[in-house]
């Protein structure tokens, strides 16, 4: 919620420091693009312990679980 507030008071200030409403929709675009980017690079780098612990239970699963040759 405090998010919205700060968009609409830097959108706000802007304005009245002159900067055309093009030049405000241009900045909380590229802003947003770079958040949302950021976001899911942190996403990836806190998801990585669990993802190598995933594939580290597979790879003994798949271990373990050799199938048996017969003999016939």
């Amino acid at each position: 919620m405090l998010e919205i507030f700060f968009v609409i008071g830097f959108f706000m200030m802007l304005l009245l420091t002159g900067i055309s409403i093009l030049g405000v929709l241009a900045a909380l675009a590229v802003g947003t693009f770079a958040m949302m980017f950021a976001g899911l690079f942190v996403m990836a780098i806190k998801l990585l312990p669990w993802l190598l612990l995933a594939l580290v239970v597979a790879w003994v699963w798949r271990a373990v679980k050799r199938p048996q040759l017969r003999r016939y």
